[in-house]
């Protein structure tokens, strides 16, 4: 598996080969999966991509027809999926059988698997152990680790280890309980400066990419003007290199409110309850099955 070397160091010429030239990641049709030298490429032409999250095998292959490079299965699962009320109890049992159903439904996709919270923590060691076994049991194509400074140690082992990583900073749900809530973080020139010195410090460690979740836009922009590897934004603002959504917000599937930097493409909610209480009346009022659905 291929990816970016720490130090600004071009990828390595191991792997799958180069980048298709000319294939922009969004909406591509190229013959094989699109990996961390692709996403490097992109950056280097200025090119913004879109990441969605995806859950499960049948989801995925939606994403991925619709030519969607990056998907995430993200430990925001817990809140979305599995109905925890965080992510914080997110297991790696859960990340890995979720992991591979996705990898499974889709073909050209480049697949980044989440590290949960309590499977990185400990040390290098223990992030080995983590992602190797989402390499080897579910296929991903890499993995995230929330973290800047503090996991440059664990981000530096699995790139030398041919992990590529995805690192991720600014608001970390994992730490909310730390945090008291997902406040907005990098906000004032000490705060801003500590983002950006993570940012520069997973780059350094290795990380292909990094996300940058919940700061503010003029911050975010400077970050990623200062990194040669791609930011991906989730409510960071217009600047980054891409962005991200978690499916159920963006395509109108999650109740109640969702955060301030959403944008619902679609009311999937209402659709699929309007759905429900039509085959419930139907069912109700002997209108299905009807003689075209029964066997004789």
């Amino acid at each position: 598996m291929t990816h970016v070397s720490p130090a600004g160091k071009k990828p390595d010429s191991s792997g799958t080969g180069p980048p298709e030239a000319g294939k922009a990641l969004y909406g591509g049709k190229g013959s094989r999966r699109i990996t961390v030298r692709d996403i490097a490429a992109a950056k280097e032409r200025g090119e913004k991509w879109p990441m969605l999250t995806a859950y499960d095998a049948m989801t995925a292959s939606v994403f991925d027809e619709a030519g969607i490079p990056v998907m995430l299965v993200g430990d925001s699962m817990g809140n979305c999926h599995l109905g925890y009320e965080s992510t914080v109890p997110v297991t790696m049992d859960e990340i890995t059988i979720l992991s591979a159903a996705v990898v499974r439904g889709t073909k050209r996709a480049l697949i980044v698997g989440d590290l949960p919270f309590g499977s990185f923590q400990e040390g290098p060691v223990q992030a080995l152990r983590s992602a190797t076994r989402l390499v080897k049991e579910a296929g991903v194509g890499a993995v995230k680790l929330e973290g800047g400074e503090r996991s440059a140690h664990q981000i530096e082992l699995l790139v030398q280890s041919g992990i590529p990583v995805m690192a991720h900073v600014g608001l970390t749900p994992q730490s909310v309980n730390a945090y008291g809530g997902y406040p907005v973080q990098g906000r004032g020139e000490e705060a801003a400066q500590q983002l950006l010195r993570d940012a520069k410090a997973v780059q350094d460690a290795g990380a292909f990419a990094v996300v940058l979740e919940t700061v503010p836009a003029e911050v975010a922009g400077e970050v990623t003007r200062s990194l040669h590897i791609p930011t991906v934004g989730i409510g960071a603002g217009p600047d980054c290199d891409a962005q991200v959504l978690v499916w159920t917000d963006m395509a109108g599937l999650t109740g109640g409110r969702v955060p301030r930097f959403v944008k619902q493409y679609a009311q999937l909610r209402q659709t699929l309850g309007d759905a429900a209480r039509a085959f419930a009346e139907d069912v109700v009022g002997g209108a299905y099955p009807a003689a075209e659905h029964s066997f004789h």
